[in-house]
């Protein structure tokens, strides 16, 4: 396998195994944290599993077509990570039984699988139960509960670890992305370097909430009401209250001081606000006042 690839060395060996083994089963479910490389592994055991000579150099016509993006006997399903609905599966079911044109084996690469529709699962069931013989059919997953159960009762499941720090750091520095990473944000990406990549496109959106976060107690309840609220984002909330809440926790740990702590809680609250659709403005504009009330109540500091 590509070498390039960070992290989950033991899945990738077991995976390895596999195709020099020969045994290779119908169905896999690739499960964990989203951005840590499951897409790319899968990528590269389903050319593994096509090449024509097994060879660890291998230049056959499989993997040359497979490195061109051009190979007939492989599919990924939802590339972009959307919602898949029951045409989507059934077009894909419908090429299942046209038999291999290149290699001995088919493979399907479903990405994001826990996005497909109740009726998408279903209608892939039958396929999982009596696949064809040369087919090989890979799910991938972050959210193992979206799934059906008899879904993930017909698959072999291999679970992927998050990355470490230094894998990621890695993968940043390929990427030739020149930025100061703050400790803080380590926390945020949560072992996932596409979080990562994600989050460090909008690294001056950070930064302004780490100077929100640190004025609470020195602005002015207007200042802090009309200033601030620009920061929030809505495309990207999730992430940015999610950093929000490691900046409040550490400051809160720092100066031992409860009133930081319980705005962790104010955060979350909102957080939960906007998963349950409700106002979004609405939502950021009562957290943002309740969060200068809990700091600047009174002038004393709680002690923890």
């Amino acid at each position: 396998m590509n070498s390039n690839i960070k992290g989950n060395f033991k899945q990738i060996e077991e995976l390895k195994k596999i195709v020099e083994n020969n045994s290779i089963l119908h169905s896999y479910l690739f499960l964990g944290e989203e951005g840590i490389g499951k897409k790319e592994i899968a990528c590269e055991f389903a050319k593994e599993i096509l090449c024509q000579t097994g060879d660890s150099d291998c230049n056959c016509k499989s993997c040359n077509c497979f490195d061109s993006n051009n190979h007939p006997d492989f599919q990924i399903i939802n590339l972009e990570g959307e919602t898949i609905k029951i045409n989507t599966i059934r077009e894909m079911i419908q090429d299942v039984y046209e038999k291999p044109i290149l290699s001995d084996k088919k493979v399907y690469i479903i990405n994001d699988s826990d996005k497909m529709t109740k009726e998408a699962q279903n209608s892939l069931l039958k396929t999982l139960e009596e696949p064809p013989e040369y087919i090989v059919i890979i799910l991938i997953a972050a959210n193992i509960d979206m799934l059906l159960n008899t879904i993930k009762s017909r698959c072999t499941k291999i679970v992927f670890e998050k990355l470490t720090d230094s894998e990621i750091q890695s993968i940043i520095k390929e990427k030739n992305i020149d930025v100061k990473i703050p400790e803080n944000l380590y926390k945020l990406f949560n072992g996932s370097a596409g979080k990562a990549l994600k989050i460090l496109e909008k690294n001056s959106t950070y930064s302004q909430l780490e100077d929100f976060a640190n004025c609470i107690n020195t602005s002015t309840k207007v200042d802090f009401l009309t200033n601030s609220k620009e920061i929030f984002i809505k495309e990207e909330i999730n992430e940015i209250l999610e950093y929000l809440i490691v900046l409040l926790f550490n400051i809160g740990q720092k100066n031992e001081n409860i009133k930081y702590l319980k705005c962790v809680n104010i955060v979350q609250e909102t957080i939960n606000r906007i998963k349950s659709n409700c106002n979004f403005d609405m939502s950021i504009d009562d957290m943002l006042l309740k969060l200068w009330e809990e700091v600047n109540e009174d002038n004393s500091w709680n002690q923890v």
